[in-house]
């Protein structure tokens, strides 16, 4: 009798590890705090390079643009032979000029005086693009930082799964041995020792699967961190801040005003009412100065040696076969289309914030509740197993309290990350840096 009771007391003892907070998985590589993570993420992430490319190139196109106001600069070279005297040209045009034997070299210089507007225009739009790229380049930092927290989040927690599964694994092989031997002792039924063994299984099961988590998890996060292989990061573990119940009217009035990809829709909206008067004002003259200069060291008796010009060009579009109203007309549907574009993110952003507060409020009761139900599964449990080894309850009741024991830890660790999650979530919603 002594012996069956010694048994169960330690069998008893070691379900009690279950509801003790469960030690992390060993890991030997470095320590990874969240904000490290963070800051290789946004150096070595391939897709904030491109998005900072992107916005260089943007900032030329504007330069390309602007170069409409400077001269342009042509040198030019000549040299040509006739096929006898008085050569000209007879077909192909209205006029017929002479064509002269000659070399002859010099330079032509144009420069724009005034297009009543358009270009002024196309550079505003040019100037509004760049800006549009640079708040994209801040809106996919705001993502990637958003993916790494998400990551990070869902590593710790799958480690944390981990470790509950092995002290699973480790207290039912305890108590697996332990009903073994009082099966043998005969102070046990075979039914007892089945039971002991489908929750060893079950256990082996658990841990399979969140070992494989774990790793699809380190992973995901290696993966953000731009690197091929998934290293084995020692995560330092964040605290949990106190539950706040923020107020939504003021975060979606912060998210309306510092969310980056909604100020790049507002920049694209303004590039693409900017196109639309320039496209408008195609039909406005232009007025360009034009000059030559030059020498022409080898000619016939009819050139001189040098030349010298300069004059004005004054063209107005008078007939285009409606070219110019139908890209008028697209440039200011492509604008209108732009503003119901900013207007639809808008409203998904009121509601992605007002969700976000939902979640966070909701994350919050969980985590709390979560732990009432720990500590009420610890004492389901402390009784179950006072029954047990007085031989007033069966090993399903047992089962039954370590079984709610371990899911209470797993919701536990599930719910501290789920509250960290979104509070990133909400971070990023209302377009806060973390």
């Amino acid at each position: 009798m002594r012996n069956w009771k010694l048994l169960l007391s330690r069998v008893g003892a070691g379900l009690l590890v279950l509801g003790a907070a469960a030690s992390s998985p060993g890991q030997n590589g470095p320590p990874l705090t969240l904000e490290a993570a963070r800051a290789q993420a946004r150096k070595q992430h391939p897709r904030i390079t491109a998005a900072e490319l992107h916005a260089l190139a943007a900032r030329q196109t504007g330069r390309e643009v602007r170069s409409a106001y400077y001269p342009t600069v042509t040198f030019e070279a000549t040299a040509v032979g006739n096929s006898g005297a008085n050569t000209r040209i007879a077909a192909g045009g209205l006029n017929n000029p002479l064509i002269y034997e000659r070399e002859a070299d010099g330079v032509k210089v144009s420069q724009l005086i005034t297009d009543f507007g358009r270009t002024a225009h196309l550079s505003a739009a040019a100037r509004a693009r760049a800006r549009a790229a640079e708040e994209n380049q801040l809106a996919t930092r705001a993502e990637i930082t958003l993916a790494v927290d998400t990551a990070y989040f869902s590593t710790l927690r799958a480690q944390a799964v981990v470790a509950v599964a092995r002290q699973t694994v480790a207290v039912r092989q305890a108590m697996l041995d332990q009903v073994t031997e009082l099966t043998r002792q005969q102070l046990r039924s075979a039914l007892d020792l089945s039971f002991a063994q489908v929750r060893f299984h079950e256990g082996r099961l658990l841990l399979a699967g969140a070992e494989n988590e774990w790793a699809a998890a380190r992973a995901a996060l290696a993966a953000l961190l731009g690197e091929r292989a998934a290293g084995d990061y020692a995560l330092v573990e964040v605290p949990v801040p106190a539950v706040a119940h923020p107020d939504a009217g003021a975060l979606v009035a912060e998210a309306l005003r510092n969310r980056p990809d909604l100020a790049g829709l507002r920049f694209t909206g303004v590039a693409a009412a900017q196109t639309a008067r320039a496209e408008k004002e195609m039909r406005n003259p232009t007025l360009t100065a034009v000059g030559a200069a030059g020498i022409v060291p080898v000619h016939a008796p009819e050139l001189k040696g040098d030349y010298a010009a300069a004059g004005l060009n004054f063209s107005i579009p008078l007939f285009e076969g409606m070219r110019l109203d139908a890209r008028a007309k697209g440039a200011q549907l492509e604008a209108a289309a732009a503003a119901a574009n900013t207007r639809e993110a808008e409203d998904q952003v009121v509601r992605d914030v007002r969700v976000a507060v939902l979640n966070l409020d909701y994350a919050g009761e969980r985590l709390e509740l979560a732990g009432q139900l720990q500590a009420t599964a610890r004492e389901a449990f402390t009784l179950a197993r006072a029954k047990y080894q007085a031989g007033s309850s069966s090993i399903v009741e047992l089962n039954q309290a370590q079984l709610a024991a371990t899911e209470a830890d797993l919701e536990l660790a599930r719910a501290k990350y789920e509250l960290l999650t979104r509070q990133s979530i909400l971070q990023f919603e209302t377009g806060r840096e973390p």
